[in-house]
């Protein structure tokens, strides 16, 4: 699935925007791009996939680590779990699919509740324990994905890279996204900050369990794109509708306080003027929002027809980098760049 390009120079600030970060963060290479009314009107590359003498230049088929990105492909897959009968409602108890788990530390916690990072748990050295009860706040813990992935596994049969690549890539003929066990040229070298840093793991898995994926500035835009276009794509409903607007629109439960960050299905979205939203002030009502520690951002807005994109191969936030505000900054600058 490819579209027309139709550069247009009012975007340019993004790529100003972007270039910006990157000097920011502990990068060697980055890439923007932008779809606007069915159009690619912005693509641009820049730098190296790795910090090494005579590395391959960032280009087309770069695919990026996406990190915490993927987690909108675990969102996609739990839709069609819920769309296909597989899960009755997202307001059933996790320990009615999964009863292995400790009954003490998960009962009263629901599906909703760890699509919406308010399951309150949280793990550390392989013992779950509980911050807070179930639906009373919000927090962005790893325990509750681990979770997703094996409750899609147990209820459908199938991996979340099955079911993506089923739903989406192959249709689509996606061919620069996957989780992989294997690095190869197309992969960038991920730069750490600190080498040390407990958050950066590699993982053999390619089930959709782990963090491995990679995926091209492209790609994601395109998958940005199907969830714009509701799925409705080559002149047919290629994927239910029903799914993407469950991930995509707020799923939060209405007893977290109001100023918490608001989700569908894992991604981020604007409805309320929540405090400590993720997404720019400026962006309206009903966009959605993905992000990855390695700084790459996907950002829809339905009411003005656009997907957003930016790629780096760092890792982490340096001294002085204010990530939350540089990531809200950027959703501001594609909407200046509308006006």
């Amino acid at each position: 699935m490819f579209l027309s390009s139709k550069k247009n120079k009012d975007f340019v600030p993004i790529t100003e925007h972007v270039l910006n970060t990157a000097e920011k963060v502990t990068c060697s290479g980055a890439a923007a791009f932008v779809i606007h009314h069915d159009k690619v009107v912005l693509e641009d590359y820049f730098g190296s996939q790795s910090n090494k003498s005579g590395s391959r230049k960032v280009q087309e088929d770069t695919q990026f680590h996406v990190a915490s990105v993927r987690k909108s492909y675990i969102g996609f897959a739990v839709a069609c779990a819920v769309y296909y009968g597989k899960i009755k409602t997202i307001d059933d108890l996790i320990l009615h699919y999964l009863p292995g788990l400790n009954e003490d530390i998960w009962k009263d916690t629901t599906i909703r509740h760890v699509l919406t990072h308010t399951h309150g748990l949280h793990k550390k050295e392989d013992t779950v324990f509980r911050e807070f009860p179930a639906g009373e706040n919000w927090s962005y813990r790893q325990v509750g994905i681990d979770v997703l992935t094996e409750l899609i596994k147990q209820t459908t049969g199938k991996t979340v890279s099955e079911i993506v690549h089923e739903q989406v890539f192959n249709p689509f003929e996606f061919n620069e996204s996957d989780w992989y066990a294997q690095k190869h040229e197309k992969l960038v070298d991920v730069i750490l900050g600190d080498e040390s840093d407990k958050n950066w793991n590699v993982s053999e898995s390619t089930e959709g369990n782990k963090m491995n994926m990679y995926v091209s500035a492209r790609e994601l835009a395109y998958w940005g794109y199907v969830h714009l276009k509701e799925g409705y794509l080559k002149r047919k409903q290629m994927i239910p509708k029903e799914i993407i607007q469950m991930a995509a629109t707020v799923q939060s439960p209405s007893t977290i306080d109001k100023n918490l960050p608001q989700n569908g299905f894992l991604w981020f979205v604007k409805d309320l003027p929540a405090e400590k939203t993720e997404i720019g002030q400026s962006v309206p009502k009903e966009s959605y929002q993905i992000l990855g520690y390695t700084g790459v951002t996907l950002l829809v807005i339905p009411q003005e027809n656009i997907v957003a994109v930016r790629m780096f191969n760092s890792f982490g936030s340096p001294e002085g980098y204010d990530y939350l505000s540089d990531v809200r900054s950027f959703g501001d600058t594609v909407m200046r760049c509308l006006s």
